[in-house]
């Protein structure tokens, strides 16, 4: 009670100190901000917004495309969610807006709901999805461009909502159940299916856009029945600009540290693709897929759909969980890279708010993007003032530059999309040393990737975290267990199997079980205790017992037998006192056994009768147990049993 009260008045303590304190912890802007030097900061966050507003450009329109959404609509994302990120984010070099892995996710729930709301797919004439102006939040209202935006309005604010929850009630620390292999695994699957996805922009094709398990092997099946149909202007397009911009992109990877600045390959090609497409009218003449109209300035605020929410409440899930994973990952690499201090939970809040509050502006999900952000921390970001630049940058798009956008064709932006796959795909290459360093971690790697593409994201997201958590339960259920030995004139004890020329105490064996001792490993411990110590107290016991009983019986017959037949008397005498060898119970070569409790943890009520059970077990044969390096949890925890 006086805990509680305690607690309670530290909480709600009201003063001006502790409102001042709560608002800068809650919009960290509010204390780097005026320590912010101009001198020294301003030149590289200048440049390094400008460079990474360069890059989103053409980004924030191709990841449009993956998120099933107008071109529009990207740009707007990234534009409100780095002003958002630039108020309440404790790092200083994430970059916050669309990223291709919450896009595919975004995609698929759209797609999904709008097949059920009895819209075709996508391609009608050679518009992106299908512009449209009228906006509202009901199907009778919207056409399909609408509803798909009306859709992902209402997933980004379960998003955002979600994820403020979890940074509000402090449970950030779920993120720690995404393992790095894991997650590595789960963006290769994704990027695998992004790129088939992009394919048939690609070649310039017309195919339903597949949902569910099995899509990644549908879609691959539609692209070659259809492939005598491909759009020769967009393959062609195609393959010219993966031409320039891979090999560009990889030498601005390899020469990074030498260049000021990386070249802006991508903006080139759009620019250049959109002029060429517009002069040489591939619309009309080649029949290839365009941006069309892109509209300027900002939409009216709306409301997200609250008839949605029931059917996007469990998409909005996953989605909430990567986007939060992959932003604090990135928060803490930069932040330990740099020397200053993250906060997971307030984090958590940020993403929160850059998903919640976009979600009324024509805004679909967001978290921090990878490439982005290694760019913006390469070319010498030093806070957050570069997110405004960027911001600046966008708005430039929004208000002037967007309609020159309509003669771009889609296909580029499939390219755009698969060239910045790049990173997740060279993953497979560290397969080979990951096994060497964990089998484990590369099995969950493999499971998480192929079950995000041949499954779903989702699914596949789900199946990678059961197996994680599967692998550590038997990392604990099977733990090594050993018999100790003495270093020669020490006090040292070591694994017996392991170090060579140690000596063994007579008649005292040492056991040491390498883990915490609850249910689920109660059966191996008792197993391999009696294997390494050659001992089963059970069956010796079981042994001794009917070597009694064997006794006793012979003993009863010699008797009957003297009563019955006088002249058998003798020979009943030697079976007495001589037993058959198989009845003579067995020597035991220990008085004493020690159960090393170094690397137990925790003992549960289960590993506590276990340990009973093990001390009553060898008393009945003559044999004491004896317990060592018991933590103080331990100790506790076998006094109180």
């Amino acid at each position: 009670k006086e805990l509680i009260r305690k607690k309670s008045r530290e909480v709600c303590t009201c003063n001006h100190q502790a409102i001042i304190t709560f608002f800068c912890r809650l919009f960290p802007v509010l204390d780097w901000l005026p320590r912010y030097n101009v001198k020294t900061q301003l030149l590289g966050d200048v440049i390094s917004g400008l460079l990474v507003g360069i890059v989103a450009i053409p980004q924030s329109i191709s990841y449009s495309l993956l998120a099933n959404q107008d071109p529009i609509y990207g740009i707007y994302t990234n534009f409100f969610c780095n002003i958002i990120y630039v108020a309440m984010a404790t790092s200083r070099h994430n970059f916050v807006g669309s990223f291709g892995v919450l896009c595919l996710m975004i995609g698929q729930s759209v797609n999904r709901h709008l097949q059920l709301a009895g819209y075709s797919d996508g391609y009608t004439g050679s518009s992106l999805v299908g512009n449209s102006t009228s906006f509202g939040n009901g199907t009778g209202a919207c056409d399909r461009s609408c509803y798909a935006i009306t859709v992902a309005l209402s997933l980004s604010f379960l998003v955002g909502l979600y994820q403020i929850l979890l940074g509000v009630l402090q449970l950030g620390f779920v993120a720690v159940y995404l393992s790095e292999p894991l997650l590595s695994g789960f963006v290769t699957g994704s990027s695998l299916t992004i790129i088939t996805s992009q394919m048939k922009y690609l070649l310039g094709l017309k195919i339903p856009r597949h949902e569910g398990v099995g899509s990644f092997i549908l879609t691959w099946v539609d692209l070659f029945r259809y492939i005598q149909n491909t759009n020769i202007c967009d393959l062609v397009t195609s393959l010219v600009a993966l031409a320039i911009i891979v090999p560009v992109k990889e030498i601005n990877d390899r020469y990074k540290e030498k260049m000021k600045a990386p070249f802006p390959i991508e903006l080139l090609v759009v620019i250049v693709a959109t002029v060429i497409s517009y002069y040489f009218n591939f619309e009309e003449r080649y029949k290839s897929a365009v941006c069309g109209d892109i509209p300027t300035g900002f939409r009216k605020p709306t409301l997200p759909d609250i008839n949605l929410f029931s059917s996007l409440a469990v998409d909005a899930l996953p989605i909430a969980i990567i986007g939060f994973a992959m932003t604090v990952s990135l928060a803490e690499i930069f932040g330990k890279k740099h020397g200053y201090a993250v906060r997971a939970n307030q984090e958590m809040i940020a993403i929160g708010m850059c998903n919640l509050i976009p979600s009324f502006f024509y805004c679909f999900a967001s978290s921090a993007a990878l490439t982005k952000t290694l760019l913006k921390e390469s070319t010498g970001t030093q806070t957050q003032v570069s997110g405004l630049v960027t911001s600046l940058v966008l708005l430039l798009v929004l208000l002037w530059i967007a309609p020159l956008f309509y003669s771009l064709q889609t296909s580029i932006l499939g390219v755009v999309t698969i060239a910045n796959l790049r990173g997740g795909l060279r993953k497979f290459h560290d397969t080979p040393r990951m096994w060497q360093l964990s089998k484990l971690d590369t099995v969950v790697w493999w499971t998480t990737m192929l079950s995000s593409t041949l499954i779903t994201t989702e699914i596949g997201l789900l199946v990678g975290v059961c197996f994680a958590l599967l692998c550590i339960i038997f990392r604990t259920q099977r733990p090594r267990a050993t018999l100790l030995g003495k270093v020669s004139d020490t006090e040292i004890y070591e694994d017996q199997s392991t170090y060579k020329q140690l000596s063994s105490i007579a008649n005292i064996k040492i056991f040491r079980f390498e883990s915490s001792l609850y249910y689920a490993n109660k059966d191996y411990f008792k197993t391999v205790l009696y294997q390494k110590t050659g001992v089963n107290p059970v069956l010796l016991a079981a042994t001794h017992q009917r070597v009694e009983a064997q006794a006793n019986a012979d003993m009863d017959n010699s008797k009957s037998f003297f009563r019955t037949r006088f002249d058998c008397l003798k020979q009943a005498n030697k079976r007495a006192e001589k037993p058959p060898a198989d009845a003579c119970p067995p020597s035991i070569d220990m008085h004493t056994l020690i159960l090393d409790c170094g690397a137990m943890q925790f003992i549960d009520t289960v590993g506590l009768c276990v340990l009973k059970e093990t001390h009553r077990d060898y008393k009945e044969i003559g044999i004491q147990v004896l317990l060592a390096n018991c933590n103080p949890s331990i100790r506790h925890r076998l006094r109180e049993g």
